[in-house]
Formats: structure tokens, C-alpha cells, sequence
């Protein structure tokens, strides 16, 4: 377990268009997998490791989320409120799990991921931090992941795994990725499952002021430049892109059978 600084990206701002019944009316990180939304799964993934930091780059309906971590001791227990002077109290065993520290930055309505990540970076001064996207889980040993990364000594390293191939490939030539192909018609293969580690550097590909992704105008292009590594995750994830998906894994976690859940769940 790490006790450290480094902060955690978690890409929230786009608008889960394929994910419509649940969307128009919430972000997709707001989406919730037992009685939690997928953002806190996530969160507690990286907080089993000791990475308590987050930055979270908000943009379609970030009033929901501000509005969770704002009011996070009342949305989860009982609590007494004193209306003359505002003032709120827990009652019982209502006490706050979770000792994070949540920086909530607005990056923007239309921004794409690549823009988002380097506009939170102007309030971050992190030389080294974790991205990830929220809408996706995995039983990932966040702790080897970042050990792969310091070995590798590249500018950026991503986690790679092995779902349906409707998702954008991967081309690996041992540690290195070689190439970056985004949503391919056709193949399976690896594919980017998030989770991915950063220098500072690797963002200075990007120039101020584009609005661009972060997989094509970054990863991309640093891939062919030999600065993205590989870490290969054999074990569970999966993502929330569609309402089936939400159903599987609500029935993980009901089920018992939750792989991502590597933290002592809650009676």
C-alpha cells in the first residue's frame, strides 16, 4: 500500500450519449452500481492502494457531482440538521469512510479528454499522476501498475485488457505500444482500459488552447514516438457504456461476485 501524493485524473465530463436512459437526467459517473454511483467504485478502487488525491474533470451536469461531494456526509447516513443556524450533525455511526480529498474543476461542456486533462493540470502541480475514465472498473493492482510504469521509464503507461473488440486496439510489440487505432470495424484484441499513468511531459504534446482527445492527440502520437508502456491487466474489467452493461454489473455486485470490490464492503 502507498501512501502518496500522486493524484488521480477521473475523466467525468462527457455526456454517455449511448447510455441515454440513464444520462439525460445524470452524468454517467453518477450512475449507480449497488447504492453507490460507478465514480465512488472507481475511487475506492485507487483509496485500497493509498491514493486518496482526485481531481475530477467535470463538465455535462457537473452540478450532480458537486453536489454529492458537497453534501456527501448527508447522502450517506442519518443526520440532524439545525435550521436556524445551517449547522448539520451526524447522528449514529454516520461518520465519513472515506478521508479524500476531491478537487472538482469545470473543464467545460464540450471538451474533449485530451483539453480536459490539461486544463485540470493548470491547478494541479502533480510531475507524475494516474488518468482514468468513469465509467469503468477492474480488479487492477494499482500498485504494480505504477512499479511497471517507474521501471518502463516512458512518458505515459496504459493499462491494457481484453473486451469485445467494438473498442478502439492496441498494437503491442513487447512493454512498448507501437500503435494506438481508435474503434476499429473489425479484430480483437487489446484494447485501452483506462487506468493509465502520466509524466507531466506527455501532456506538453498538446498545445494550449486545443480542443482535442486525449487518445489521438496524445497517446497517439506518443506511441509512435515509442513513450507509451504497456501493462497488461489479465483479470477482471469492465466498462458502463450501455444500460446492459449497468445491469452486469449490478448483478456482480449484488451477486456477491464483485471483482472489482478489493475493499472491505460495507455491512
Amino acid at each position: 500500500m502507498n501512501a502518496s501524493p500522486i493524484s488521480v485524473f477521473i475523466l467525468c465530463g462527457g455526456q454517455g450519449t449511448r447510455l441515454r436512459e440513464e444520462t439525460e437526467f445524470k452524468p454517467k459517473p453518477m450512475v449507480r452500481i449497488g447504492d453507490r454511483p460507478i465514480l465512488w467504485h472507481i475511487m475506492k478502487i485507487f483509496d485500497h492502494y493509498g491514493f486518496k488525491n482526485f481531481v475530477l474533470c467535470l463538465g455535462y451536469k457537473s452540478e450532480i457531482i458537486k453536489d454529492y461531494f458537497l453534501n456527501h456526509r448527508t447522502h450517506h447516513g442519518s443526520c440532524r440538521v439545525d435550521l436556524r443556524d445551517g449547522s448539520v450533525q451526524p447522528i449514529g455511526d454516520s461518520a465519513l469512510r472515506e478521508d479524500w480529498r476531491v478537487a472538482l474543476l469545470d473543464t467545460g461542456l464540450d471538451t474533449l479528454t485530451g483539453a480536459r486533462i490539461k486544463r485540470a493540470l493548470r491547478h494541479v502541480d502533480d510531475r507524475r499522476f494516474f488518468v482514468t475514465y468513469g465509467d469503468g472498473v477492474a480488479d487492477i493492482n494499482i500498485d504494480s501498475l505504477l512499479a511497471h510504469h517507474q521501471r518502463a521509464g516512458r512518458l505515459v503507461t496504459i493499462t491494457a485488457v481484453r473486451p469485445s473488440s467494438r473498442f478502439g486496439e492496441l498494437d503491442l510489440q513487447g512493454d512498448q505500444v507501437r500503435s494506438f487505432q481508435e474503434k476499429p470495424q473489425v479484430g480483437e484484441g487489446w484494447i485501452n482500459g483506462g487506468f493509465m499513468v502520466f509524466e507531466r511531459e506527455a501532456l506538453e504534446i498538446l498545445p494550449d488552447g486545443e480542443n482535442a482527445p486525449l487518445e489521438t492527440a496524445v497517446l497517439e502520437k506518443l506511441s509512435r514516438q515509442g513513450q507509451v508502456s504497456v501493462y497488461r491487466h489479465d483479470g477482471f474489467w469492465q466498462c458502463m457504456d450501455t444500460y446492459r452493461e449497468v445491469q452486469l454489473l449490478e448483478e456482480h455486485w449484488h451477486s456477491g461476485r464483485a471483482a472489482w470490490c478489493t475493499w472491505e464492503r460495507e455491512s
